[in-house]
């Protein structure tokens, strides 16, 4: 087969989108997950070393020799696991079975063949392999990969809420003018939810379990070649050493609860990411962010003046897209006929495009983010434009003052109507009030009336 070009691929993933999900290729491809089940394979044959029961004893070199055929695992061995499983290699037929091919792959390529050969793949069914691969894939994407991109976009709703914390801004309750608050707060929200959301990823991440029981689940097998040995704490033991937790029940699939609990926090993230999104994209059609043209960029094919946001909005699909993906796959993986059935082996190859989207989403919400800047005389020609935001702060002073009509009483100056700040100091006029108090809503302004809004920024942590 020729080298295709991108423009060729089924996939925007690895066509258009190619250059931003390159970074996941060394964990979510096919060619990285054949380097996992070998470094399966070579861990759990030189932990079978390390029983004083088995004949196998390696040493320090030979143990670097079979570490350095998953360390140095490359395209030509990926090529040749392939042609293994479909048309055959060397002296072995194809095997139409990618696990078998790995453990051919191994056998063609081991230090010590005739003694250690036997040894590959002893007492396991395919899922004790694939089971921790997928998971040792899926830990690295995200520790590797999506989480320092999470991390970034906190780190920059952060910075940005800092800077812009006294900006004040109108806001909006059901799409109408509301309370006001400041741009920089309405970013801490975010920051303070992404960061949240961070920590239940991170969680997840760190719950991910393997088993190693064999084809039932009872490790029926390990038991047979050797009774006396404690194949459950050498299991723990195993599963431990890759990093990840002891499933000490399972039937021959591990059940994938803790997949289903990280794609559940990737889609707790990109929910608070797409709702940042929305609000981005209509605070540029307010006008209350201004974006920078790209030097040479088409905003329209039709109309030049257009700056688009369009990173929000590729954002938004991306992550819309991932979420898709995501629900099924934590719907789906948690399911299995009886003690085994195969239809979540190739639901299992799509969580690539699921992490991948994650990964275009996050990088453009960063694009747009780096391209908008609050536009402060707007904002507050918008909060000049709507006095009667300020009817809260009256009518709860007034109650303060014991007017049991307050509400009542600001509600018929403003509701449905268009009312100034002259309209409202004409009702103060009228109030049988301290001329202290007076004087306290006299100075009342919608730009000034941002309660402790600034001070919530502080409420971030570093």
């Amino acid at each position: 087969m020729t080298d295709r070009s991108p423009l060729d691929a089924v996939s925007p993933l690895d066509g258009r989108y190619a250059r931003y999900t390159e970074p996941l290729t060394d964990h979510v491809s096919e060619a990285a997950l054949m380097r996992a089940r070998v470094r399966v394979e070579v861990e759990y044959l030189l932990a079978l070393a390390d029983l004083e029961a088995t004949p196998l004893a390696p040493d320090d070199r030979g143990r670097d020799d079979l570490r350095a055929l998953y360390d140095s695992f490359d395209a030509d061995d990926a090529d040749v696991v392939k042609r293994l499983e479909t048309e055959g290699y060397g002296d072995y037929a194809a095997t139409n079975h990618d696990v078998k091919a790995v453990e051919y792959f191994l056998r063609m390529h081991l230090p010590d063949e005739e003694t250690q050969a036997p040894w590959v793949h002893f007492a396991l069914t395919s899922e004790d392999v694939n089971n921790l691969a997928h998971r040792l894939l899926l830990r690295g994407a995200v520790e590797a990969v999506l989480v320092p991109e999470i991390r970034e976009l906190r780190d920059a709703l952060t910075a940005t809420a800092r800077e812009h914390r006294d900006v004040p801004m109108l806001a909006r309750t059901h799409g109408q003018p509301a309370t006001p608050t400041t741009y920089g707060k309405e970013l801490a929200v975010y920051a303070s939810r992404l960061g949240r959301a961070l920590g239940r990823l991170e969680a997840a991440t760190d719950g991910l379990s393997g088993k190693l029981a064999g084809a039932s689940g009872t490790y029926a097998a390990h038991e047979a070649a050797y009774p006396d040995v404690d194949w459950r704490a050498f299991a723990e033991r195993f599963v431990a050493s890759l990093g990840l937790d002891h499933a000490p029940l399972s039937t021959q699939v591990n059940p994938c609860d803790d997949l289903a609990a990280v794609f559940d926090a990737l889609r707790g993230v990109n929910n608070v990411l797409r709702d940042l999104d929305l609000d981005m994209w209509l605070y540029v059609s307010d006008r209350y962010l201004g974006q920078e043209a790209t030097e040479g960029e088409t905003g329209s094919s039709t109309m030049p003046h257009k700056v688009n946001p369009i990173d929000f909005e590729n954002s938004e699909g991306n992550l819309t897209k991932a979420n898709s993906d995501l629900t099924f796959l934590a719907d789906y993986v948690t399911t299995s006929r009886l003690q085994r059935d195969l239809s979540d082996s190739t639901v299992k190859r799509n969580v690539g495009a699921a992490v991948a989207h994650c990964l275009v989403g996050y990088r453009k919400t960063a694009a747009g983010l780096e391209k908008v800047t609050p536009n402060e005389t707007a904002m507050r020609e918008d909060l000049a434009a709507t006095p009667e935001v300020v009817g809260e702060a009256v009518q709860t002073i007034l109650r303060r003052e014991g007017d049991t009509d307050a509400y009542e009483r600001v509600k018929e100056l403003t509701r449905g109507q268009e009312v100034g700040l002259e309209d409202f100091r004409d009702l103060f006029d009228e109030l049988d009030v301290d001329e202290s108090v007076r004087e306290e809503l006299c100075e009342l302004t919608p730009a000034g009336y941002t309660g402790v809004g600034s001070d919530l920024v502080d409420e971030l942590d570093g």
